[in-house]
This record gives C-alpha cells, sequence and structure tokens, in this order.
C-alpha cells in the first residue's frame, strides 16, 4: 500500500533533506521506518506575509504493518489517506492483425486536436490531424516578425493560428478546475514531460511552461503521433464539410480543403480554437447548429513585476524558490457586472494577438523563467449574449458575438494609427476619464509589439464596459496595494478570452444535428485553456474510440460518395 500525507508544510529557506525528518515527525514514527517518500505537489502558502511556508503532498512507503497502525491512527485525518491511482487507461485498441477502420479526421492543431490525435493514435486508430497554419518553428518566425515589425501580418500564420494553437504564445498555464475523475489532467501533464516540459508540471500547484518550450514541446507530441500511425498535415485549411443523402437526410462523410482535395471521413473532430472565426461561418452556413456563448473583453494592465511581488510576498519578495508573484482579483461593480483578472502573466510581455487584417487584439506570454520587467493580466468585463444583439445580421444570429469583437478590434486597431499598434493609456487618465493623448506614456514602458500609440481607451470599447473598469480598477488596490498607480499602463484590447460561440452537442459528444460531427476544445465552447482544452480532445477521442472499437466488421468499405485522400 502507498500512502498520501497531505498538508506538511515548511519554512520557505528549508532543505530538500529535511523533508523525510519533517514527515516522520508528523506522524510520529522511527525513521528507519519510511521506506520512500515522493513530492507529488507544491505549492505556496503565503497567508502569513511574514512567515511564508511551502505546502507539500507526499506519497510514502512504510512498513506493511506500521501503514495500517497509522491508518487506524490518522482515521480522523483527512490529511492521511491510502493513495489514489492516477494512471490513465485506454478505453481500447485495434486488435492485432485486424485492419484500423476508416482514419478519423481531426481539424486544428491546438491542445485540443492535439491530444484528440494522440490517444486515436494510442488506439490504433490512425488519425489525419488538419491544420490550418504552419509547423511550430515557421509560425514562430512569422509571429516574432510581425511583432518586430520585420515581417508583414500574415493571417495564416500567428499567434493564434498554427501548430500549438493560441496556447503556444501564452504562459502556458496548466491547471483547471474542471471535476477529473479519469485523471485525464494527469495523462496530460505526462505526455507534455514526456515531450520535452520541465517535471516540475507534475508537482507545482499552478504550473506553466512558458512559450518558447511550449514550441519544443508541441514537436515532441507530433513526433509521438506520428510514429503511433498518425498523420499531420499543416497548411490545409478546411473549408466545407462534404455530405452524402441517406434516408431522405444526409450523413457527414468528409471535409474539403482550401485547395479543393476531399478528404473521406465519417468522423470529423472540430477542435479549432476560437479564433477560427470562417469556421464558424462555414458551420452555420452548412447548417450546424450554433449558439451564442457569453465571452469578456477589456484591457490588458501592465504593472512593475516587483511591485506585485511585495504585494503578494512581503519581505520574502524576491526568494528564488517564490520567482514572480501572480494575482487572481474580481468585483463585482453597481452596473451589475464583473470585472476580473484573466490570464494574469508574471514577468512577462502584452503581445500581438489578432488573426484577421486591420485588427488589434492584445493577449499576455510568459518564458518558463518569467523575468521580464512588468506583469500583466487581461482585466476584462463578462458580456452576456444579449449585448451583442445589434452586433448581429438578424435578431438571434449565433455569430453576433464575433460581429461584436471584431467591431471593437477594428475600433483599436483605428486608434492604434492603423498599423497594428495598440492604443494605450496611464491608468490614472483613464480612471480621470481624460481624454488627453500625451506624447509620452508614464514610467511602466509598454511591452506590446508592434508599439503603443497613446489613445483616448474609453472610446475602445462599449460604455457599460468602460464605466465598470473605472469603477473596479481602484478598488483593486485594497488587495494589491499601489495596484491604482497613475503610471500603470493600460492597452486594447483584449477580445479573445473565450469562445462568443458554442457548438451544441449531444451525450455522445457529437453536434446536436450532425452525426459524425465533433464539437471539441475552447472554439466549440468545451473548454477554457490549455488542460482543460487537451482534457476535451481526449473524451472526444475516447467517444470515437468506442464507436469505431464496437463496430462488428471495422476497416470495410463505406460506401462513402468522397474521394479518398
Amino acid at each position: 500500500m502507498v500512502l498520501r500525507l497531505s498538508e506538511l508544510k515548511l519554512p520557505l529557506d528549508h532543505e530538500e533533506a529535511d523533508l523525510a525528518p519533517a514527515i516522520c515527525k508528523r506522524l510520529k514514527i522511527d525513521p528507519a521506518a519510511l521506506l520512500m517518500h515522493r513530492v507529488i505537489k507544491e505549492s505556496v502558502d503565503a497567508r502569513r506575509k511574514s512567515a511564508i511556508q511551502i505546502a507539500y503532498s507526499l506519497e510514502l512507503e512504510l512498513q506493511p504493518e506500521l501503514e495500517r497502525q497509522l491508518l487506524k491512527r490518522f482515521k480522523r485525518d483527512p490529511h492521511l489517506q491510502p493513495a489514489s491511482d492516477t494512471r490513465y487507461r485506454l478505453v481500447g485498441q485495434v486488435s492485432p492483425g485486424r485492419p484500423a477502420p476508416q482514419r478519423p479526421v481531426v481539424v486544428g492543431a491546438g491542445p485540443c486536436g492535439y491530444f484528440c490525435a494522440l490517444v486515436l493514435a494510442e488506439m490504433g486508430l490512425k488519425p489525419l490531424l488538419l491544420e490550418r497554419g504552419k509547423p511550430v518553428k515557421e509560425r514562430t518566425a512569422d509571429t516574432f516578425g510581425f511583432w518586430r515589425r520585420t515581417q508583414p501580418f500574415n493571417p495564416e500564420s500567428n499567434a493564434q493560428f498554427g501548430e500549438g494553437g493560441a496556447g503556444t504564445f501564452s504562459d502556458g498555464k496548466l491547471y483547471s478546475q474542471v471535476r477529473d475523475p479519469k485523471h485525464l489532467g494527469r495523462k496530460v501533464l505526462e505526455e507534455l514531460v514526456a515531450a520535452g516540459a520541465n517535471p516540475e508540471i507534475l508537482v507545482k500547484h499552478h504550473p506553466h511552461i512558458g512559450t518558447f518550450k511550449l514550441a519544443t514541446v508541441v514537436r515532441g507530441l507530433r513526433r509521438k503521433i506520428t510514429e503511433l500511425g498518425g498523420e499531420i498535415r499543416f497548411e490545409s485549411r478546411v473549408t466545407q464539410l462534404c455530405f452524402e443523402p441517406v434516408d431522405g437526410g444526409r450523413r457527414l462523410c468528409g471535409v474539403e480543403l482550401a485547395d479543393g482535395q476531399r478528404i473521406a471521413a465519417q468522423q470529423v473532430v472540430m477542435a479549432v480554437g476560437h479564433s477560427a472565426r470562417d469556421t464558424f461561418s462555414m458551420l452555420h452556413e452548412q447548417g450546424v447548429t450554433l449558439e451564442r456563448k457569453a465571452f469578456s473583453v477589456g484591457f490588458r494592465i501592465e504593472h512593475p513585476q516587483p511591485l506585485i511581488d511585495a504585494a503578494r510576498w512581503g519581505a520574502c519578495a524576491g526568494h528564488p524558490r517564490l520567482g514572480a508573484a501572480e494575482y487572481k482579483l474580481v468585483k463585482h461593480v453597481s452596473n451589475g457586472r464583473c470585472v476580473y483578472s484573466f490570464c494574469m502573466c508574471p514577468g512577462g510581455l502584452v503581445v500581438g494577438a489578432t488573426s484577421e487584417v486591420g485588427r488589434v487584439v492584445t493577449n499576455g506570454m510568459s518564458q518558463h523563467s518569467r523575468n521580464e520587467r512588468n506583469a500583466n493580466s487581461g482585466i476584462v468585463v463578462n458580456i452576456e449574449t444579449d449585448d451583442v444583439e445589434s452586433y448581429g445580421a438578424h435578431p438571434g444570429d449565433p455569430l453576433a458575438g464575433i460581429a461584436f469583437q471584431r467591431h471593437w478590434e477594428a475600433k483599436a486597431f483605428e486608434l492604434g494609427g492603423s498599423s497594428y499598434a495598440a492604443p494605450g493609456q496611464r491608468l490614472g487618465d483613464f480612471l480621470a476619464a481624460s481624454s488627453a493623448t500625451p506624447a509620452a506614456l508614464g514610467t511602466v514602458k509598454p511591452s506590446y509589439n508592434p508599439g503603443v500609440v497613446p489613445a483616448d481607451l474609453g472610446q475602445s470599447l462599449p460604455d457599460f464596459v468602460i464605466e465598470a473598469l473605472r469603477e473596479a480598477l481602484p478598488q483593486f488596490n485594497q488587495s494589491i496595494p499601489g495596484y491604482a498607480m497613475d503610471d500603470a499602463l493600460l492597452t486594447g484590447v483584449e477580445t479573445r478570452t473565450s469562445s462568443p460561440v458554442r457548438i451544441p452537442r449531444t451525450k455522445a459528444l457529437e453536434s446536436v444535428n450532425t452525426p459524425g460531427l465533433y464539437p471539441a476544445g475552447e472554439g466549440a465552447g468545451f473548454a477554457g485553456g490549455i488542460l482543460s482544452a487537451a482534457m476535451d480532445g481526449i473524451r472526444v477521442a475516447e467517444a470515437i474510440g468506442l464507436t469505431l472499437l464496437r463496430q462488428e466488421h471495422p476497416g470495410e468499405p463505406s460506401g462513402s460518395a468522397c474521394d479518398p485522400a
């Protein structure tokens, strides 16, 4: 038996060798009885800034008789329990010697698409993954070239489109609040480590990878998928679903690419991100049920990282075990809106994240070291489905949220001088409702590339959003002293917090009116971050795998009218 001990706390300056004696002291056992201990979770307890501690959860092996005695003695203590089995198990595999069924097609090489394809490949189903953008190396060159103004903006290869998805140019956060009884999250983390991520992500309470490390990891995932028999094609944008008539209706039989090529498939996973607006329009035109979904918009705010460190860590700020401090803020304001921090990036950069010509979008990004001078975070306001009504082509238009986003992204482009520079404003001027646009900003230097132009951000979003932000931002000072400093920098606009569209699905994870189509991940409205998107990809792979592996005669011709690839 293996035991799990949680909430074992040690001072900030402890050494690794201090763990075993602390375990023995906590359990009141002889050191010789502790056969093995392994850290499985590590977090910072900073509730008392004068005495910050590191909290551990550990797995222990003890002498068997002692294990039984301890469980009896600590039966009322929830912090000592038998360890649970966190291994992920495939739902099934193609039997040796039997041909695989017609291969599923996965659209989108973000975390959802990659983990869906990986698990399908592990089942022996040889998936084909189609990505509209480029491999991560070429994509990175295009994206950084745009930021540095050495290359023109490429609408097919940027911070949103390409191998790795939107999360490639982010902080690489790897935690989620979704329930996970099947340990899908553990599967994701272990595969990321096997692909090149730092093993610390397996134990840190709030793990992250960082942009450059993510680029390495996605190449490792690609290699494993292809070694298992899967195929990945880049610069392959899906422009149509293909159908064949059946019993007075229609049946999905494949996809068509921008170059006119048709690929046969009876199972198609739509794992596109929330910026695949043309794909949503295509699905809507082809009769796939879509609906509006709430999302949020706002600005990026930048502070000196030492200010955040001091507020979070007190006198311990700068300690190497702590690193750059994060924060999480939320405030409900008088107009009924919720204002909250989103995708906070310690020691990071504000980056250009547009995927369309003539629009400005901001996002945050950090390297693994998190050692840039500024902390940045989205500060955003909730947008409900009724708020976008006037932006739709017709009442009830499921794509009205996209039109809303586009409207304000185009306004930000205009305020920034129509050059992909972003509009920015000192927080003090924004709170004073000042339309003044001084030639220079304050002491907090902007990190956004391709550049920041001083502007009146009061014009850059709807009045109710501006009103909510002006009320909430000063109140955040109560949580982080100095947060409302006049020279804090706001950069607009942050609009891609989550998908404004949901593609509803059945309990079998298929589209409610298009059998064989599997909406998945962030773009379909079923995830909110790298980890939850990857987990949703695994769920969809399991649903497809169970369907295909239960077929009585896998691999027989389906009679599809689609041209095979």
